[in-house]
């Protein structure tokens, strides 16, 4: 039982993720040409901006799936260099080194945690690569109509 509950938080919250990422990066690409009265520059920068507050929202979504999961009996905690005994910012803190892979290993999952953790690293690979694929090519667009402008 508590095997398929952790397959149906895991799913759910990369779905949902995904899901955000992929209306984020539909609305930027409609969004971004409009600008016209920013520079074509700009415009890359705003990009940036939003998809950095994406993954950051993305990362919450995780946070919240550790920290709700790790209350549920038998799914295990988070262990280590925890400043709030495994609270909230602790999760959030476990999810960002997750979400990009950087895997400092002070703070570990246990249990069934552990399968959200290698979700969310593979989830966080895919997203983080989607969105520098997305910004190359508004960058090329963009710097390509600031070449055509000298």
């Amino acid at each position: 039982m508590i095997l398929a509950t952790a397959f149906l938080i895991n799913t759910a919250v990369v779905t949902v993720t995904m899901v955000i990422h992929y209306e984020a990066l539909f609305w930027l690409s409609k969004k971004l040409p409009k600008l016209c009265q920013i520079r074509p520059r700009l415009q890359v920068l705003v990009g940036v901006l939003c998809v950095f507050i994406v993954h950051v929202i993305e990362i919450w979504l995780f946070a919240f799936a550790f920290y709700f999961s790790s209350m549920i009996e038998g799914m295990g905690k988070l262990t280590g260099n925890l400043s709030e005994g495994g609270g909230l910012l602790d999760c959030v803190y476990f999810s960002f080194v997750t979400f990009t892979t950087v895997g400092y290993g002070d703070v570990v999952a246990e249990g069934r945690l552990r399968y959200l953790g290698g979700i969310e690293s593979l989830t966080g690979i895919v997203l983080i690569t989607w969105s520098a694929s997305f910004l190359f090519v508004e960058m090329q667009r963009n710097w390509a109509d600031l070449r055509k402008l000298k």
